[in-house]
């Protein structure tokens, strides 16, 4: 989510998630007790109750904490310290990686996020950015005069989706519409419903984000040679040591001239001097990045200039977008922790998402 807080004034859509359960018995008894952090939120806080959960200033009796925006983990790791009784934490986004020494600090904790949450307005983005490229439009955007017949269609394309969450799993049902052939990279080893072809990460050797190779590796199989024959590569992988610098010089050499780069994760996926080289030399048709690396991308990068790239300021998920649906997985969450059920959204403290 690119927004760093959530707006404290309820809306429609956030007050029609929650009303169905607001005359709700458990309204009434005491439930979770929650602080909500670093700033009050009416709507989650509106969420929150209309779960069960009691929502006040942190005490000694605070059970689990609700992140209305980010904080530096080292001030999460020291609040956590200070008040043991905490046993879970709501985090305001879907990508964790900021908060990693907290996790460290705390393995045993309940981590939750966003993650999921944001599926449906990001895979829109990432099949708006797809088709954007295809029908040339960072070119006709630019053009002053009549240009030439121009662009490709998406349907029965060969699709390469980096990553297996939920944003993965929308980006899927979406282009499954044009009747794309999916090959899906994860880090599990489970096929992901709705993919044609599912490859783990471990099954593959060393690439830019990876040095060594796999135990248990196909032999001589890369990340490159699966990258190969994809004519849209979209990434959404949650950004981990291991998935840093995941696609660079050496994927994108084997990449088709006319295959097209989707980023709606994370910028540090992919080398940035590597797609600008890619780009510039034609070696890759376009690049739809709605995230970057450095991020906020400074003015006069070159990127900017890139005619073939079309850039969007990690608006995938606006705030106007993810207020209702931050509150509804608070909501969910809270009943969850007052029933002992199984949170949504849990983080893997040791993979990092």
């Amino acid at each position: 989510m690119n927004s760093t807080s959530m707006s404290s004034t309820p809306n429609s859509s956030t007050t029609a998630a929650v009303a169905a359960v607001a005359d709700s018995p458990a309204e009434a008894t005491a439930g979770p007790r929650l602080a909500i952090l670093p700033r009050p939120d009416d709507n989650l806080a509106a969420a929150a109750t209309a779960a069960g959960g009691t929502v006040e200033a942190l005490s000694e009796m605070t059970t689990g904490i609700i992140l209305s925006q980010r904080i530096d983990a080292a001030e999460l790791s020291a609040l956590l310290d200070s008040h043991p009784g905490i046993g879970w934490v709501q985090l305001p986004s879907a990508g964790v990686e900021l908060y990693a020494p907290a996790f460290e600090d705390h393995p045993n904790l309940q981590w939750t996020s966003a993650k999921g949450s944001f599926a449906r307005p990001v895979a829109e983005h990432a099949l708006a950015l797809t088709l954007a490229l295809l029908r040339r439009f960072p070119e006709s955007l630019r053009a002053t005069s009549w240009g030439e017949e121009r662009g490709s269609s998406l349907f029965g394309l060969r699709v390469v989706i980096v990553g297996a969450g939920g944003i993965a799993q929308e980006i899927i049902r979406l282009f499954k519409v044009f009747d794309t052939f999916i090959t899906v990279l994860r880090r599990g080893k489970e096929p992901l419903p709705g993919a044609d072809q599912t490859i783990s990460m471990q099954s593959l050797h060393g690439s830019s984000g990876q040095a060594e190779p796999q135990t248990g590796a196909e032999p001589g199989r890369t990340l490159a040679d699966v990258l190969a024959n994809a004519d849209v590569v979209v990434l959404a992988a949650a950004l981990t040591a291991e998935t840093k610098g995941l696609v660079g010089a050496p994927e994108m050499a084997r990449m088709k001239p006319d295959c097209i780069v989707v980023n709606i994760a994370r910028g540090a996926l992919v080398d940035t001097d590597a797609l600008l080289a890619a780009l510039a030399s034609g070696a890759l048709a376009g690049a739809g990045l709605d995230v970057t690396d450095p991020e906020p991308l400074p003015d006069g990068h070159p990127l900017w200039s890139e005619p073939n790239a079309i850039i969007t300021p990690h608006t995938a998920d606006t705030e106007e977008m993810v207020r209702p649906l931050i509150a509804a997985r608070v909501h969910e969450n809270v009943r969850r922790w007052g029933a002992h059920e199984p949170l949504q959204g849990r983080v893997d403290a040791g993979a990092g998402y």
